[in-house]
């Protein structure tokens, strides 16, 4: 019998959208997407018998498997910008784990990743840390001329060529820490992806948070990718705007430090 990682939730919709999320991107294997971790199990509504992965040090042979895998995982596409794990919905308002993270049903979808990243990665956060007392207004207003900026496209870039013009399908959570290199470096997709927030967006999203928490090897993992699926021109420019995303969340959990770095990011392109 595999070994087992027990992870436990607050609410059955936590897990559940967990689950659903690690099947949805494991559907992208078939076309040699990154391999997933594996759900083995519920014991309970609240808890998940995950497959536990061995983990060592990335060689650079693995790190270019990764960066061709994950190519892969975005072009297996997505239903609409925000949309939820397939399978996994709950009305309109959806939300998943302790930051609250939207997704979008589809009967609400925006028309453009423009559209749904100022809305719903950049203004809801930042309405919730106003709330809270972690930005005052002229804060928030440098945040609110960046997510105008998104809205009317001027920020706005292609997806890598194998996702084409739609939402590419993201693991939405891929830090450093959520990338395993197992110890059997024979592994054909190079690493195996745990704790998904999977939903439908630019792929440049999850590029971008490759690289806020110092994932090994980085460089190959990206020249990789780039290799796979042509990255626009420009990616490296909009590195810090993706990473909105990510340094938003942190503020609204955690403050502190990410609020310095949050609104740094953001007057770069305000």
């Amino acid at each position: 019998m595999a070994e087992t990682h027990v992870k436990t939730f607050t609410t059955a919709d936590e897990a559940a959208a967990e689950a659903g999320g690690l099947a949805w991107l494991a559907e992208a294997e078939d076309t040699g997407g990154t391999r997933i971790a594996r759900v083995l199990g519920r014991p309970s509504p609240t808890v998940l018998d995950l497959e536990l992965i061995s983990e060592g040090s990335p060689t650079a042979a693995q790190a270019e498997r990764f960066g061709r895998s994950l190519a892969h995982t975005h072009a297996a596409g997505a239903d609409h910008w925000g949309a939820p794990p397939a399978g996994w919905t709950r009305g309109a308002a959806l939300r998943m784990g302790r930051s609250r993270t939207p997704f979008i049903a589809a009967e609400q979808a925006p028309a453009t990743w423009g559209e749904f990243f100022a809305e719903y990665r950049i203004r809801d956060f930042v309405r919730r840390i106003v709330d809270a007392g972690g930005f005052d207004h002229a804060e928030a207003a440098v945040f609110e001329r960046v997510a105008s900026r998104v809205q009317d496209g001027t920020l706005g870039s292609p997806q890598p060529a194998l996702v084409g013009d739609g939402p590419a399908r993201l693991h939405g959570d891929l830090w450093a820490g959520n990338v395993l290199w197992p110890t059997d470096s024979s592994e054909p997709t190079g690493a195996v992806l745990i704790d998904p927030i999977a939903h439908g967006g630019h792929a440049e999203t999850d590029l971008a948070l490759l690289g806020l928490f110092g994932l090994p090897r980085l460089e190959t993992v990206l020249a990789a990718y780039d290799r796979e699926s042509r990255l626009a021109d420009g990616w490296q420019e909009r590195v810090e705007l993706h990473q909105l995303a990510p340094l938003l969340l942190h503020v609204f959990l955690f403050g502190g430090s990410y609020t310095g770095a949050a609104l740094r990011a953001a007057q770069r392109y305000a």
